[in-house]
């Protein structure tokens, strides 16, 4: 694989926004301004990325996730298909004096498939969240997490893998 950068031609990406070596911008992808992405990561098809977002490297982001204004993810971070990031405690369409709430996924963490995460939590390093979960709260490291709400069901190793232990 070569260590060029590749933006795809449909893709928007703000001139303001820096970009990693070797990263791969692919189809209908945006990407607004002052938003950091590291390098070898790669965005897939129809993946937003809203201003002052932070991606560190070798992260795989899949088909039409959202990344949020107050999102920040580590390094080496898988994001499923159609995952979703939210940024508002209080969302109301009318409200003029909103806040963003900060969320961080920390190194190695993966997130599943339709996972939708709510503002305001920590997804600890290299823990998992099951495809379709709603994470609420915090994730402890290595630790999976499944279910609306996401709940601790397991611990995980470094490569995802269950483990013997107790879970938090």
């Amino acid at each position: 694989m070569s260590a060029e950068t590749f933006i795809h031609p449909t893709a928007h990406v703000s001139d303001q926004a820096s970009i990693g070596v070797g990263t791969k911008i692919w189809i209908n992808v945006q990407v607004r301004e002052n938003v950091e992405i590291g390098e070898g990561c790669i965005l897939s098809k129809d993946v937003y990325v809203d201003h002052a977002v932070k991606i560190g490297n070798r992260c795989k982001v899949q088909n039409s996730v959202s990344i949020y204004n107050g999102v920040e993810i580590g390094d080496d971070v898988f994001v499923g298909p159609n995952a979703c990031f939210t940024n508002d405690k209080v969302p109301r369409a009318f409200s003029a004096d909103w806040v963003v709430v900060p969320t961080r996924v920390e190194n190695g963490a993966s997130i599943g498939a339709n996972a939708t995460i709510v503002c305001g939590v920590t997804i600890g390093e290299f823990a998992m969240v099951a495809a379709g979960s709603v994470v609420t709260k915090d994730v402890s490291p290595y630790t999976l997490v499944m279910g609306n709400p996401a709940r601790p069901i397991a611990r995980v190793n470094k490569e995802g893998h269950r483990v013997p232990g107790e879970v938090e």
